[in-house]
């Protein structure tokens, strides 16, 4: 197994270990939020976009799912990786650098489409380092949001699903008239209290046709 390193922080969940290195987002209320109403089937195909420390593709693949995760911050990437080395998953997960769904090739795979987005409104549109990349979501709160809706359809096989989390300040309304518009049933799946804000997860599932 690589070797760890002294500056990276150990979170658990369950009981798993996940190590979070410098400049990569830790899991918090909003991550946990989403792995407590995780399901992965086995043998299911789940796309993790923005994977940061890999703990929610780690989670799937223990679950049995084979797992493309996605995150566009080189040193999540690199962290998601050591997680899935030190949870025994490394062959049920292929992790990946990029943007959204710029690295991936082919669309109508997953079964589930998990998504713990950018959403804190921010003056500045651009990120002003690696870490930020996880919660600047523009002026709106929903430059990266918007982006993924308009795309995620064409990844999503029949049936298939949409777990996503952001906040109440970033117009959850919209989120779910903007699904609802591209052929998704949603609901609000779960909620937690933060200091200004509640973080939802929102469960949309593609409509087969």
């Amino acid at each position: 197994m690589r070797a760890v390193g002294e500056t990276a922080k150990r979170v658990f969940f369950e009981d798993q270990v996940f190590y979070v290195l410098p400049e990569v987002y830790e899991p918090a209320e909003d991550t946990f939020l989403l792995a407590e109403n995780l399901e992965a089937k086995p043998d299911g195909k789940v796309l993790d976009i923005g994977t940061g420390s890999g703990i929610l593709a780690v989670l799937s693949a223990l679950k049995g799912a084979q797992v493309v995760a996605v995150d566009i911050n080189p040193r999540a990437v690199r962290c998601a990786k050591l997680n899935a080395e030190v949870n025994d998953v490394s062959e049920k997960v292929d992790i990946v650098c990029g943007d959204l769904f710029g690295p991936l090739t082919r669309e109508g795979l997953f079964d589930v489409v998990l998504f713990n987005a950018p959403y804190l409104p921010t003056e500045d549109d651009e990120p002003e380092d690696w870490l930020n990349y996880a919660w600047t979501g523009g002026r709106t709160g929903r430059q990266i949001i918007d982006r993924f809706i308009e795309h995620v359809p064409g990844y999503l096989t029949g049936g298939g699903r949409v777990l996503l989390v952001q906040s109440t300040l970033s117009d959850v309304s919209r989120t779910i008239k903007e699904l609802a518009e591209r052929g998704f049933k949603t609901r609000i799946r779960g909620e937690c209290k933060a200091a200004f804000e509640t973080i939802t997860l929102i469960e949309a599932a593609k409509i087969a046709r």
